[in-house]
Order: structure tokens, then C-alpha cells, then sequence
């Protein structure tokens, strides 16, 4: 695999801004590791720290789920149904699950690999390229 390059930028809340570069060959561990690190420098705020997500719907608490917890990498609809349930202390059925993730991934926020028994999703990613030449 050649080496790749990610930049992770963040901006707090109080207006201090994070910028993280890691160069080389990247897995899914040590993003993981990476963004464990901006969490504990305060750059990242916790998912149930957030009073209003109680009102939330149950896509809406799954869609943050997927976004907040499963940034990098694939993952299952057994997965998810787990993180949310720990996190939210409330049960959700893994065909609820299922259903939520083929609505996410027909609107273009997940990509879908496997048969239906080893089925996996994953964000999809939005490339945005730096110093990119313009056409005049």
C-alpha cells in the first residue's frame, strides 16, 4: 500500500484550532488512535454529552452514531446496533438498524459492500484536494 497522507483540522469551541498530519502507511488503528488523541486534547466533544440528542429520532441518534463512532473503516449493522444501544440505553432492533443504514446509504452517506449475510458499510469518503491547478 503507498503511503498516504491525512490532515485532520479542528476547531474548539473556544476558537483554539487543532491541525493533526499524519504521513505514511495508514491504517484503521492508528487513525483511531490519532482521533482518541484530538478527543483528549478537547477537540472533539462526546456524542452523549449533548442534552439534546434525547429528542432526537432514532435515524437522526443512528446517523450520529455512524458519523461520530465509525469515522474510518467498515462496519456492520450488529456493530452499530450495539454502540447505539450503549450509548443511548435504549434498545433498537438490528432490522431497524439494517433499514436506517439502506436509507443512509440510498442518500449517499454510506457505501454498502458484501451479500446480505456479509453485508458491511462504511462513510463515504469526499476527497478534497489541496493546491489543485485551476483552469483559467
Amino acid at each position: 500500500m503507498p503511503a498516504r497522507k491525512v490532515k485532520i483540522e479542528v476547531t474548539a469551541d473556544d476558537g483554539n484550532k487543532l491541525t493533526v498530519v499524519f504521513e505514511g502507511k495508514i491504517n484503521r488503528n492508528k487513525l483511531l488512535q490519532v482521533l482518541d488523541f484530538v478527543e483528549l486534547l478537547g477537540g472533539m466533544p462526546e456524542l452523549v454529552e449533548d442534552k439534546t440528542f434525547n429528542s432526537l429520532s432514532k435515524f437522526d441518534k443512528l446517523h450520529n452514531i455512524v458519523n461520530s463512532k465509525f469515522p474510518i473503516g467498515w462496519f456492520t449493522s450488529q456493530e452499530i446496533m450495539i454502540s447505539y444501544e450503549d450509548t443511548f440505553s435504549e434498545p433498537i432492533g438490528l432490522s431497524t438498524v439494517s433499514t436506517y443504514l439502506s436509507r443512509l446509504t440510498r442518500r449517499g452517506f454510506l457505501v454498502r459492500s458484501g451479500s446480505f449475510v456479509e453485508r458491511r458499510y462504511k462513510l463515504r469518503r469526499v476527497i478534497q484536494q489541496e493546491n489543485s491547478p485551476t483552469n483559467a
